[in-house]
């Protein structure tokens, strides 16, 4: 009963905190993902969507006996895409720039099958070549599954 107890004065304090700072929490959120935030962004502008909606949610009940858990919607807020790339700094010239570098890299590549591969928390892109049966499933592990 105690855990529950804390659980939910947790849950309350967040919901708290979402009313009354929710800027703080999206400036932290931009902080620490914009990565995740620039790629919705520019998701949405190529899409061209004409909102650009984000979800706070909680899990619905504490975690206990591995049961599956489901989550609530506190809040939600959303945004004109274009202003929302203005105000995380997200140039599109900048991005479409990066994607004909990034097809420019591949088109000078020979023939053959490549990863594109991102470093993690580094600004780092890397191809590397691969075998050409690489990510190809082989029949028989289909006729298995059925």
């Amino acid at each position: 009963r105690k855990k529950n107890k804390q659980w939910y004065q947790r849950r309350v304090r967040g919901r708290q905190k979402l009313d009354t700072q929710r800027g703080d929490i999206l400036t932290t959120e931009m902080k620490n993902n914009k990565c995740k935030l620039a790629k919705w962004t520019v998701s949405s502008i190529i899409a061209g969507a004409d909102l650009l909606k984000f979800g706070y949610i909680t899990r619905s009940m504490p975690r206990s006996s591995g049961e599956s858990i489901g989550h609530s919607i506190l809040s939600t807020q959303q945004f004109i895409p274009k202003q929302f790339a203005a105000q995380i700094s997200l140039d599109m010239n900048n991005a479409w720039g990066i994607l004909r570098v990034i097809v420019d890299k591949c088109m000078a590549l020979k023939d053959g099958k490549y990863v594109l591969y991102k470093e993690p928390a580094k600004p780092v892109l890397r191809i590397y070549k691969v075998p050409q049966n690489t990510f190809e499933e082989n029949e028989d592990s289909e006729e298995d599954e059925d």
